[in-house]
């Protein structure tokens, strides 16, 4: 491979790393435990943005249950997240899935 295709090939990866950076600020992914009581919505960095909990799972005398609605939560936003990139990442490089 010659220098200039190498440099070519290494500007379109500099290219197609900004966009899929633009991409992970951009999205938003919500996932939700308990049939909702808990919501957490997260950006493309795994970064949570919101969270909302129903007054109704704010049980003190159980507040055991809400701390694993919440890590339930975090954890399905943190795979959905994961698959969004992946599928995102599967159509800009060719053979990877």
């Amino acid at each position: 491979m010659g220098m200039k295709n190498m440099q070519k090939l290494m500007k379109q990866a500099q290219a197609m790393q900004e966009k899929l950076e633009a991409e992970m600020g951009d999205l938003r992914v919500e996932a939700s435990a308990g049939g909702g009581v808990v919501r957490v919505t997260m950006d493309g960095t795994k970064q949570l943005l919101s969270i909302h909990i129903d007054p109704e799972a704010a049980d003190p005398d159980d507040l055991e249950m809400l701390q694993d609605l919440v890590l339930t939560a975090v954890n399905e936003g943190v795979r959905k997240v994961d698959d969004s990139l992946s599928a995102r990442l599967g159509g800009m490089v060719p053979g990877l899935s």
